[in-house]
């Protein structure tokens, strides 16, 4: 059979990741803090983006428009090339919008302001252009660790080479106070005897806060016992098998330290006592609290109401007024292809935001509705969900209602909680009725043994029976990895602990 060539004509349709789609599935995913920086980053580089003052965001237009009802006049809009309608706009990427935004129902929520900055910010020196004091320019710097102990250092070791050498192991302390660095290398890389960088450490480890440059827990704990006068032969074997205690084998403990349970009982508070990471008191990272993105109140007729926090929604606008004065001096092909750009990318931003709020109202109101029932009783009747149920509720798909739920957050009546915290696997029921959710189960298991009594610690043969009494058909393994990571001992455990607390009853 002889080949030939030949012109063909086909009609094919296929999907298309246009870089706007592209963009609005990397704002779904981003959290409120991450979303915040992307829009400043856009606001610098997008001259054509502006933040919208108070009243503003229920009147703007979410993109450009030639008609009478812009804020610029008509007569500015006529006689320029780059036309901004929606027609101009689906023509130059030769689709619809409905398909770079298939969720979108038309309607449009207001743009929500993203925090401006302090109205300090900004200003020279120490003063404002009113001739106010800049009061956060007097605030002292937080106190480190490092420069903590650098201070002290200088009152200890007067010596220039053994600073050097402390200035270089308080380098390897990290923000838990402990030092992470090997002596040996130490020694090899600065040129100095073993002997002489050991005699430093001693002295670093004299400094505030006491346990500060020990080389592991047990270090640490010996530097405090010390320094509270504590370190009696008793104390010294028992800080040598910290693992036995962390077995919780008093039994052993009490013959290899030689003392009564009264006496165990006093070393093991006095422990407890220490602090095992002396240096998170200096320099430590702030706290970052949690932002809820989305709200869910009771609303009348025994409903929920579910709205957006406003704080975490950036308010953007499209400049007219700019672009229509710049337009006019626009004489180059590169500049009005500038132009252009800047005019679309701030136009798809402002509609991916507003597409970002309205997808995330959707999936938390279909969240809402799923897990009725555990805001109004709690966690024991948390239902099993998965990405599948809610994607076919609201008709999109998994990969977006899984974005959407990605470092998202929901404040509720019962404390706040992740937007994935409310999908959990089905465990099945015993009697064939509706499936648990592991969480409520871990709940379940939490609660029985909380209440356990001495007399009666409940293997995890027992709690598996006590679950499938009370309707769930769950496994001993189940059982124990649930425990586990929960961080509750076994029964054997809970038991050695109790009778040694308490006493044999």
């Amino acid at each position: 059979m002889a080949l030939t060539q030949k012109l063909q004509l086909r009609q094919a349709q296929a999907l298309v990741m246009t870089p706007q789609l592209m963009q609005a599935i990397k704002l779904l995913q981003l959290s409120n803090l991450d979303l915040t920086a992307h829009v400043d980053a856009e606001l610098e580089r997008n001259p054509l983006l502006e933040r919208a003052s108070e009243g503003e965001a229920d009147t703007a237009p979410e993109e450009p428009r030639p008609d009478g009802d812009s804020a610029v006049q008509t007569g500015d809009w006529l006689g320029h090339e780059l036309e901004t309608s929606r027609s101009s706009i689906e023509a130059r990427l030769d689709t619809s919008l409905e398909n770079v935004f298939p969720d979108d129902t038309g309607a449009r929520l207001p743009v929500v302001e993203v925090p401006v900055q302090s109205e300090w910010a900004g200003i020279r020196g120490f003063a404002r252009e009113e001739g106010d004091y800049n009061l956060e320019a007097f605030v002292a710097a937080e106190a480190t660790l490092a420069g903590h102990l650098a201070e002290q250092m200088k009152l200890v070791i007067t010596d220039p080479r053994d600073q050097l050498i402390g200035q270089y192991l308080i380098d390897l302390v990290d923000e838990t106070g402990y030092l992470t660095g090997d002596l040996a290398d130490v020694a090899d890389k600065l040129g100095a005897p073993l002997g002489q960088v050991e005699a430093v450490l001693r002295l670093l480890q004299t400094l505030d806060p006491t346990g500060v440059g020990a080389r592991g827990l047990a270090e640490c704990l010996v530097i405090q016992l010390k320094e509270r006068d504590r370190f009696d032969p008793a104390m010294q074997t028992l800080v040598e098998h910290l693992d036995l205690l962390a077995k919780r084998d008093l039994s052993a403990l009490k013959k290899l330290c030689g003392v009564d349970d009264e006496d165990l009982l006093d070393m093991i508070a006095e422990l407890r006592a220490l602090d095992p990471k002396p240096g998170l008191a200096f320099g430590s990272a702030p706290v970052q609290p949690v932002v809820p993105d989305v709200f869910v109140r009771k609303g009348p007729n025994e409903t929920w109401t579910v709205e957006l926090n406003s704080d975490t929604l950036p308010k953007v606008l499209v400049s007219q007024t700019y672009y229509a004065e710049v337009s006019k001096t626009a004489k180059s092909a590169a500049e009005k292809a500038y132009l252009a750009d800047c005019l679309q990318s701030a136009s798809w931003l402002v509609r991916a935001l507003d597409q970002r709020a309205k997808t995330i109202l959707k999936v938390a109101t279909e969240i809402v509705r799923q897990q009725d029932a555990f805001l109004r009783f709690g966690v024991a009747h948390l239902k099993p969900l998965n990405l599948k149920t809610v994607a076919e509720a609201i008709s999109m798909h998994e990969s977006t209602v899984s974005r959407v739920t990605a470092n998202k957050y929901m404040a509720t009546s019962r404390g706040i909680f992740e937007l994935k915290y409310f999908f959990t696997s089905a465990i099945a029921a015993a009697d064939g009725g509706d499936a648990h959710s592991a969480e409520a189960v871990r709940h379940h298991i939490k609660k029985l043994i909380d209440t356990e009594t001495i007399a009666d610690v409940l293997s995890d043969d027992t709690i598996v029976e006590k679950l499938r009494g009370a309707g769930i058909d769950i496994a001993r393994r189940t059982v124990a990895k649930y425990r586990e990571a929960m961080r509750i001992p076994s029964s054997v455990q809970r038991r050695r602990e109790k009778q040694t607390v308490i006493g044999p009853s």
